[in-house]
């Protein structure tokens, strides 16, 4: 008997189990787009999806149509392919929401506070502010030139050794060391009297903590994935102690010892340290966000930018004329810590060879999702006219990806080609098609609409910089530049810009 009631609660409880799954399924309503659900329970098509997303997306828009929902990891997400119906998600605000996806993600992954608690007494409309206040406009010219002061700084300490033979390095590797220090020192400040006066102890101190801050950087970097898609950060002791170590170098005590912060972080600090129910550490954990997001895609992008430069034999002449010409037209030489380079937004912004070389290689490696939220039950209307009903608490999702790889709008969309983003007078080209109409949207590495990154102009103008100063003072080679470009990894999937499966050896030498 006791056997047969072992049986009986196996039974009922399998039962229990298989109803619970069965109202998981989705079954399509009017006016709903076609929907998959997955063979696996919870996970849905998620696995699929995450493998290849760009191959998960064409064989269901060829199977579906322009708009599909699936589940993927628990939740419902209805996909627009259509480029031309983008607009009726990026600017249907009313019922469709970004921040309640983004801001749940941030608090997963760098573990601060929310913000929607009154008791803190701070809005995330506060914060969102800072950020169009300071990355844009008038602030962007002092970020800028404080940027190209850092990058030169970090670059010329190689030639206080003896540089002047071929050194082999990562590509990833050397791109990374450079930009994260200038990138940190641009941000969060640094020892500016050490700094002009070439004091050799405390600019090793200042190195040795930024180094430290970088390894802790790459060790939480590598989780923040997993984090974002919700596993706990209990699973991953070594970056539950990198974040910890982050966020206590970024205390505001540390931070107000360094000169020269940019005006974002000044302004984070003064807006935080209204809140007397923040406390210290929880402070240095807000600040882990601003140092991911101005660095995590930025490096990446950076790579792809270089990779592209020294690999295309063309596009290194023309974009080493631009700077050429730059350098003559503004009477300035590479030269050394007291002599820099030094070039202006609008003088960046000239050069359009170089911009269209960016374009290219953010087009080969942006993996972003663009995510919106049903706060309603809401009704789209596509750009071929068609009514399309989303249920509350489904999720819409853009992957610009398959329009950047699209062939009928990019010729060749697998070939790099440095001068795509070029018109036939050597201007940026922003007129592209398909079908026969003009495309709003063509390219989108950096998001649309609220989700828009507004650290944008900084970023590309962070490549520019970088690439110009590798021009001046670098002589520099792959090793093997006929080898096959390195697949994207697609572990970072929807974070941004992905980083390559695998590093690139290169050599270089100081000029």
């Amino acid at each position: 008997m006791a056997d047969l009631g072992v049986w009986v609660v196996s039974v009922l409880a399998a039962l229990s189990l298989g109803l619970f799954l069965l109202r998981r399924i989705r079954r399509r309503q009017e006016g709903e787009p076609p929907v998959e659900n997955g063979w696996i329970p919870y996970i849905g098509c998620a696995l699929e999806f995450g493998a290849n997303p760009l191959k998960f997306l064409k064989t269901r828009q060829k199977k579906y149509g322009d708009a599909f929902t699936c589940k993927i990891a628990g939740n419902f997400v209805t996909f627009i392919t259509d480029p031309f119906s983008y607009s009726s998600v990026i600017q249907h605000g009313k019922n469709l929401d970004f921040q309640t996806i983004a801001l749940k993600i941030s608090r997963r992954a760098f573990g601060h506070v929310d913000f929607t608690d009154a008791k803190y007494g701070i809005s995330y409309e506060e914060i969102h502010q800072i950020f169009s206040k300071t990355l844009q406009g008038f602030s962007l010219g002092h970020l800028t030139s404080s940027m190209m002061e850092n990058l030169q700084f970090v670059m010329l300490q190689d030639k206080k050794s003896d540089s002047s033979n071929w050194t082999i390095e990562s590509l990833y590797a050397f791109s990374f060391r450079i930009m994260f220090e200038a990138g940190y020192l641009t941000f969060f400040g640094k020892n500016e009297k050490a700094m002009k006066q070439n004091n050799i102890e405390k600019t090793t101190a200042q190195h040795a903590v930024i180094q430290s801050v970088m390894e802790n950087f790459k060790v939480f970097d590598n989780v923040v994935p997993a984090l974002a898609g919700g596993i706990p950060l209990l699973f991953f002791k070594a970056a539950k102690q990198s974040r910890m170590a982050l966020a206590q170098t970024l205390l505001h005590d540390n931070l107000r010892q360094n000169d020269n912060k940019a005006q974002i972080i000044e302004e984070r600090i003064k807006l935080f340290d209204r809140s007397p129910a923040l406390d210290e550490l929880s402070k240095g954990k807000i600040h882990i966000s601003i140092l991911w997001a101005s660095q995590a895609n930025t490096l990446p992008a950076t790579f792809w930018s270089v990779y592209y430069l020294i690999r295309s034999p063309e596009a290194l002449k023309a974009v080493k004329n631009e700077v050429e010409d730059l350098l003559r037209v503004t009477n300035q030489k590479p030269g050394d810590i007291n002599n820099l380079i030094i070039f202006t937004r609008e003088q960046l912004d000239s050069m359009k060879a170089m911009g269209s070389l960016i374009n290219e290689s953010l087009r080969l490696s942006s993996g972003s999702i663009m995510l919106r939220v049903a706060t309603e039950n809401t009704v789209l209307t596509l750009g071929t006219g068609t009514k399309l009903a989303v249920r509350k608490g489904d999720q819409i999702g853009l992957y610009p990806q398959q329009l950047h790889m699209d062939p009928e709008i990019y010729e060749d969309p697998l070939e790099f080609k440095y001068d795509r983003f070029l018109d036939e007078s050597g201007k940026e080209k922003t007129t592209f098609y398909k079908n026969g109409r003009k495309l709003k949207h063509y390219l989108m590495p950096f998001g649309s609409g609220v989700s828009m990154c507004p650290g944008r102009f900084f970023a590309v103008n962070e490549v520019k910089q970088f690439l110009t100063l590798l021009l001046c003072y670098y002589d520099m080679e792959l090793l093997d530049a006929s080898a096959p470009t390195p697949p994207l990894d697609n572990s970072r999937l929807g974070l941004g810009i992905l980083q390559p499966s695998h590093d690139v050896q290169f050599r270089y030498r100081m000029k």
